[in-house]
């Protein structure tokens, strides 16, 4: 199935920037990644979350737009598609479970305006992991400013993300439970993944469990 947008999307450790960096590359497609690593709230957030949360919450929205507005309007010439690991809709998943609800109210209005202007993707892929396999995955990569990320709080974000994707009908999404799989190492793995991406399906939500 022929694609301009593809986005994918999951919660913190998912694998979404192994993913899209290497269907980018397979696929000669333009590739779009979350900057966040020099985002200097981030670090702050976890340390604090209750007073670092709506900066970090507005910068990130900021950096998502920006960047999101620059490189997604008209198609490389040069590229079959382009594939991104992240949907600016993870901007208010986010800040609905992180941010006190006058906070909430004032971002997600920003947030409406923003979103009204910028394109939609074609597929919205969701890697789901369960929260312990987010954890040894986070362990794994070694951040340090991830080594006090909990449990409960990928939970929270996740079932952020479950109440988002259910409330889509005019969307393409597809949900790809893959703690069983290991799509970055191997091969076989992967190609599960490509394939389940790229085959022809109806308008609506797919769940496919490997």
């Amino acid at each position: 199935m022929e694609y301009n947008f593809i986005a994918i999307e999951g919660n913190i450790g998912s694998g979404k920037t192994s993913l899209a960096t290497k269907i980018s590359k397979e696929h000669n497609a333009k590739l779009i990644l979350e900057q966040f690593e020099d985002n200097p709230f981030l670090p702050k957030f976890y340390n604090d979350p209750d007073k670092y949360s709506f900066p970090l919450e507005l910068s990130f929205l900021a950096e998502r737009y920006n960047q999101l507005k620059a490189q997604l309007p008209g198609q490389d010439l040069f590229r079959s598609f382009t594939v991104s690991d992240y949907f600016i809709v993870k901007s208010l998943i986010f800040a609905q479970k992180t941010l006190k609800e006058d906070e909430f109210n004032l971002y997600s209005k920003l947030f409406s305006i923003i979103n009204a202007s910028l394109p939609k993707p074609d597929l919205l892929v969701y890697l789901y992991v369960t929260p312990n396999n987010l954890i040894r995955n986070i362990e794994l990569r070694g951040r340090s400013y991830e080594k006090n990320i909990e449990e409960s709080y990928l939970e929270k974000i996740q079932n952020g993300y479950f109440d988002f994707l259910k409330s889509q009908h005019n969307t393409r999404v597809l949900i790809l439970d893959t703690n069983a799989v290991d799509f970055v190492n191997n091969e076989n793995d992967y190609r599960k993944v490509v394939d389940a991406i790229f085959q022809p399906y109806n308008l609506g939500i797919s769940r496919i469990i490997f």
